[in-house]
C-alpha cells in the first residue's frame, strides 16, 4: 500500500464515525493491594484547559480564464476571467503558551485564508481570536484572544527530548471534542518529508487525526514538547506515526512574531547537503551524521565566523544534528542577530565557531511591505531608543519614493506614538487612505505621507 503525507487538515466540514460496540467489562481498580495504579490524570488536569479548540471560517476565491470562443461569442467587453467564491469552515486545535497576554499558537494551515477565527475554551467558552502572525515555511500562527482566568503550557527544552521518551497528544480529531492519546517520541530531527519548507520535526506514536493540527504535544510532566501538525495516512487516519513541530523551534519564532509582527528568518550563508556515508569514508571521518558544506557565501555569517567549504557541521549551541535540513530549519528559526554556536569537523579535527546570523534583504524588504505597501523596500528595526529606524532603503523602491532615507526614524502614525516595530505595525493596520509618519532625522523631526 502506499504510503502519503499529509497535513492534519483543518477543513472539517462533516464526519461520518462508525462506532463499534464494546464488550462489557469489569471495572478497573484504582489501587491494587492498597498501592494505587499509575495515571496521567493528574498530569492532565493541569494541562488539557491550556488546550483549545479552533474553527475558522471564510472565502476561499478561485479564478478561471474565459475561453476565447465565449469572449469572441459575446463580443470584446466580455470578461477574460471569472471569479468564484466558495464559502469554507474547518476546525483545528491550538495552545495557550501565554495566559496573561492571552497568546495562543496553532498551525498556519488551520488558520489559512481565513475571516473569523473562533476559541472554543476548556471550560466551555467561546472567544473570537485575532491574528498576531504568521510563518507559513514552519506552519506556525500565533493568535491572541480576550479572555479571563486562562491557563498556559510551560515549554520544556525539545532539544533534550530523546528517543523513547512518554508523549502525550491532546487536541480536538474530527470534531469530536478534546480528546487524549499517549504513546512515545519514536524519532527526532526528521526532515526531507516535503510537508513543509522548514522541516525539524518530532515524530510520535501517540495517535494523531485529521483536526488535531496546532494542538499539543506534552511530557508527563505537562510540559509542551511540540506542536501537532502532520501525520503519515495511507488510509487517511493514524497509523502511528505523527509529526510535531519542536517546543524550541515554536519558541523562537513566536518571540519574533511578538517583537516584530513578524518572522525576521535568521541567515547562516551556506549550501550543503546531507553528509553521506561516501563523503564520511571521502574524509576519513567516523561520524555518519550533520551537514556538509559545499558552498559559503562571500561577506556572509558563515564567512566571517570562519566556516570553509569542506566543514562538517556536526551541532548547534551544543545539540548534535543529523542533517543539513535539520541545520537549515534550526538557523531559519533562531531568528536574524542571534548569536549560534557552531560544532564542526575540519580535516578530521573538531572545531567550534560562534556566528551572528544575518538577515535576508528579501525577506525584511518584504515585511516591510506587510506592514504597509508604500514602506516596501525598507528594512525596519526597533530603534535602540524609541521609534522604528530605517536601516536601508532600496534604490526605486515604494520606500525610496515616499521620501525615507537610510537613518530615518519613525515616532509617530498621525497622532500616536510609535516605540517598536510591533507597536507601528498596530498603528497602521486600520488606517485607510493617507498616513502621516512623524520621522527624526538628524536633529529635526518631519512629517512624510503615505498614500
Amino acid at each position: 500500500m502506499k504510503t502519503k503525507l499529509s497535513l492534519l487538515s483543518a477543513a472539517i466540514l462533516s464526519a461520518t464515525l462508525t462506532l463499534a460496540p464494546v464488550a462489557s467489562q469489569a471495572a478497573i481498580p484504582l489501587a491494587v493491594d492498597g498501592q494505587e495504579l499509575p495515571s496521567l490524570a493528574p498530569m492532565l488536569q493541569e494541562t488539557t484547559p491550556a488546550v483549545v479548540a479552533v474553527a475558522v471560517s471564510g472565502t476561499h476565491v478561485s479564478k478561471q480564464k474565459v475561453p476565447d470562443a465565449f469572449r469572441y461569442f459575446f463580443g470584446p467587453n466580455a470578461p477574460r476571467e471569472q471569479v468564484q467564491e466558495r464559502p469554507f469552515k474547518g476546525l483545528g486545535s491550538g495552545v495557550i503558551i501565554d495566559a496573561k497576554e492571552g497568546y495562543i499558537v496553532t498551525n498556519n494551515h488551520v488558520i489559512e485564508g481565513a475571516d473569523e477565527i473562533l476559541i472554543g475554551l476548556h471550560d466551555g467558552r467561546e472567544v473570537e481570536a485575532k491574528l498576531i502572525g504568521t510563518d507559513a515555511e514552519s506552519d506556525i500562527a500565533l493568535l491572541q484572544i480576550k479572555a479571563k482566568n486562562l491557563t498556559a503550557l510551560k515549554r520544556a527544552d525539545s532539544d533534550k527530548l530523546q528517543v523513547g521518551d512518554f508523549a502525550v497528544a491532546i487536541g480536538n480529531p474530527f470534531g469530536l471534542g478534546q480528546t487524549v492519546t499517549s504513546g512515545i517520541v519514536s524519532a527526532m530531527g526528521r526532515s526531507g518529508l516535503g510537508i513543509e519548507m522548514l522541516e525539524n520535526f518530532i515524530q510520535t506514536d501517540a495517535a494523531i487525526n485529521s483536526g488535531n493540527s496546532g494542538g499539543a504535544l506534552v511530557n508527563l510532566n505537562g510540559e509542551l514538547i511540540g506542536i501537532n501538525t502532520a501525520i503519515v495516512a495511507p488510509g487517511g487516519g493514524n497509523v502511528g506515526i505523527g509529526f510535531a513541530i519542536p517546543a524550541n523551534m515554536v519558541n523562537n519564532l513566536v518571540k519574533q512574531i511578538i517583537e516584530h509582527g513578524e518572522v525576521r528568518r535568521g541567515v547562516l550563508g551556506v549550501m550543503g547537503q546531507d553528509l553521506t556515508s561516501e563523503l564520511a569514508k571521502g574524509f576519513g571521518i567516523e561520524t555518519q551524521h550533520g551537514g556538509f558544506i559545499n558552498e559559503v557565501m562571500p561577506d556572509s555569517a558563515a564567512a566571517k565566523a570562519g566556516i570553509k567549504v569542506g566543514d562538517i557541521i556536526v551541532s548547534v549551541n551544543g545539540r548534535s544534528i543529523k542533517s543539513f535540513q535539520e541545520l537549515r530549519a534550526k538557523v531559519a528559526t533562531m531568528g536574524a542577530g542571534t548569536k549560534v554556536e557552531f560544532g564542526l569537523i575540519r580535516d578530521g579535527d573538531e572545531e567550534t565557531v560562534t556566528a551572528v546570523l544575518g538577515e535576508s534583504t528579501q525577506a525584511a524588504e518584504a515585511a516591510a511591505g506587510a506592514v504597509h505597501p508604500m514602506l516596501q523596500g525598507a528594512k525596519l528595526e526597533t530603534a535602540s531608543s524609541s521609534g522604528v529606524e530605517i536601516t536601508d532603503v532600496a534604490q526605486g523602491s515604494p520606500a525610496a519614493a515616499s521620501g525615507l532615507i537610510k537613518g530615518d526614524i519613525i515616532v509617530g502614525v498621525n497622532r500616536t506614538k510609535v516605540k517598536n516595530l510591533k507597536a507601528l505595525k498596530s498603528a497602521l493596520e486600520d488606517q485607510k487612505g493617507s498616513v502621516a509618519l512623524k520621522i527624526k532625522r538628524d536633529n529635526t523631526s518631519l512629517y512624510l505621507i503615505l498614500r
